[in-house]
């Protein structure tokens, strides 16, 4: 935790003991020699510090070969469609794509037969982790119901990597994914976004330098958690209400430590701000290194956020669910947000109620982001099915989408709404190497991942049981023939 320099007394190391507990960063030149604040020698104490990350990610990548895969029909992620074409990949990175690419000595050459391979599929929303299999009350911790206000929460200290949902994700070519807190407050706490690779803790698997994601609800879900409590929300007026109480007091908090660092720069000695964990994560979304992500069903009240997001001086990333965002595509485009959306699932409560099969076609169609996202342990298992069944609804309703221009709503876009897209979701020279192998059309309800690639390794290979992670938590539930 600490230790002694220059036999200075026990108080220096208590002190600077209990600012790394406390996630401080304290000098030791903060003490006089005699163990006191400098303070009593008029010197000025050194800048206090709120340490922005001190769950730092663990992620290395797993071993991998220089690969090359060619006669493969290729969907890039950013709209490339390359009918017989190859994909070179070493140290992790995509080298190339094209049609003719020679390999360097020592490279794995595999012949893909026609298969097809796209850039990996992005969940936006996922649980897995925090709701694990077996669903059993020990481990449902989505949702911090203590309070309408639960930002301090953080979704990342409660995901247990042995989920067996990772590897059944696996299985159907998902190579990225946030997981989230539940909607059952009005901030539900800090999602993380996490590559999905066999692990042993959260830390192995935090995608290194992607922001974190804060999980806000409007409508049904706060008003009726916390109305059938007698608590504050039970409206949706009780919902914006509490929205903007919060925002107000980060404001104030983050100005009070702007103060704070503006009068130690001009070599005053101010007071340290009151350190509040809540607040640390509403001011890390005025200050841009949070990304809210934001359930949200019903058209007027998407509208409402993004009023509520310009009075205090904040970006959506995306809306989730997102059930009406037809009706309000050109809002989503004109202020940059994604929609993450379900292709049919709708109708089961009322502000559900309004959907329609088109609608991630629609918001496509008119030049918005469209995402196709899970919220399910089942549907993160066939997303490339959900996206197959929305460019059908497209083409039924006369939208020409292309099939590359879709896989968009799987990849690329997710990565843009996560902060990612520099580093992953489309093959492009110099990005990971996060990519799948389907055995035929990946818009076809008969098409299956073969093998699926993260940062260049090989995590699942359907025919070859020494590339299937298994998990002790799989036992009494479906055994091999989950994944074929």
């Amino acid at each position: 935790m600490y230790r002694i320099i220059e036999n200075r007394s026990s108080a220096l190391a208590l002190v600077t003991g209990l600012g790394l507990v406390l996630g401080l960063v304290v000098s030791p030149r903060a003490l006089a020699q005699n163990g006191e604040p400098t303070a009593e020698t008029g010197e000025q104490k050194p800048l206090v510090e709120i340490k922005a990350n001190p769950f730092p990610s663990t992620y290395r990548p797993l071993a991998s070969e220089p690969t090359l895969i060619t006669n493969v029909h290729i969907l890039d992620g950013v709209g490339g469609n390359l009918l017989n074409g190859a994909v070179l990949m070493a140290d992790g990175k995509i080298v190339a794509v094209g049609e003719d690419i020679e390999a360097p000595a020592g490279t794995k050459i595999i012949d893909g037969g026609g298969r097809w391979v796209t850039a990996g599929i992005i969940d936006t929303h996922s649980h897995l982790g925090v709701y694990s299999s077996p669903q059993v009350r020990a481990h449902a911790d989505g949702n911090e119901v203590s309070s309408p206000n639960t930002a301090e929460v953080w979704a990342e200290h409660a995901i247990l990597p042995q989920d067996p949902g990772f590897a059944r994700a696996s299985a159907g070519g998902i190579t990225v994914m946030q997981i989230l807190p539940g909607s059952a407050n009005l901030f539900g706490g800090r999602g993380v976004t996490v590559k999905n690779v066999p692990s042993r803790t959260m830390q192995d698997m935090k995608f290194p330098g992607a922001p974190p994601g804060l999980k806000m609800a409007c409508g049904e879900n706060p008003k009726r958690v916390y109305g059938a409590r007698k608590q504050a929300p039970s409206s949706r007026m009780g919902n914006m209400a509490g929205y903007r109480k919060a925002w107000a007091a980060a404001v104030e908090y983050k100005r009070d430590w702007d103060d704070y660092r503006a009068d130690h720069a001009a070599g005053k000695d101010p007071k340290v701000p009151k350190r509040d964990l809540q607040m640390d994560t509403l001011v890390g979304v005025l200050n841009g290194e949070i990304l809210v992500h934001n359930h949200c069903y019903r058209a007027d009240e998407m509208v409402n956020m993004i009023d509520l997001s310009k009075e205090f001086g904040y970006h959506v990333a995306s809306f989730h669910h997102a059930v009406e965002a037809y009706k309000i595509a050109d809002y989503l485009a004109a202020n940059d947000i994604c929609a993450s959306m379900w292709a049919d699932w709708w109708g089961f409560k009322a502000e559900a109620y309004d959907g329609i099969r088109e609608n991630i076609p629609f918001v496509h169609d008119a030049g918005a982001c469209a995402i196709v996202h899970s919220d399910s342990a089942i549907g993160i298992q066939r997303l490339h099915q959900e996206a197959a069944k929305a460019l059908a609804d497209a083409r039924k309703a006369g939208l020409q989408i292309s099939i590359a221009d879709a896989w968009r709503w799987l990849s690329y876009n997710p990565a843009k709404a996560l902060g990612i897209a520099d580093q992953t979701g489309s093959l492009e020279p110099g990005k990971n190497a996060d990519l799948v192998v389907w055995s035929g059309n990946p818009f076809s309800v008969y098409t299956q991942a073969e093998q699926v690639y993260v940062d260049g390794a090989l995590i699942f290979d359907l025919n070859d049981k020494t590339h299937q992670p298994v998990s002790d938590f799989r036992l009494g539930q479906p055994g091999e023939g989950d994944v074929k």
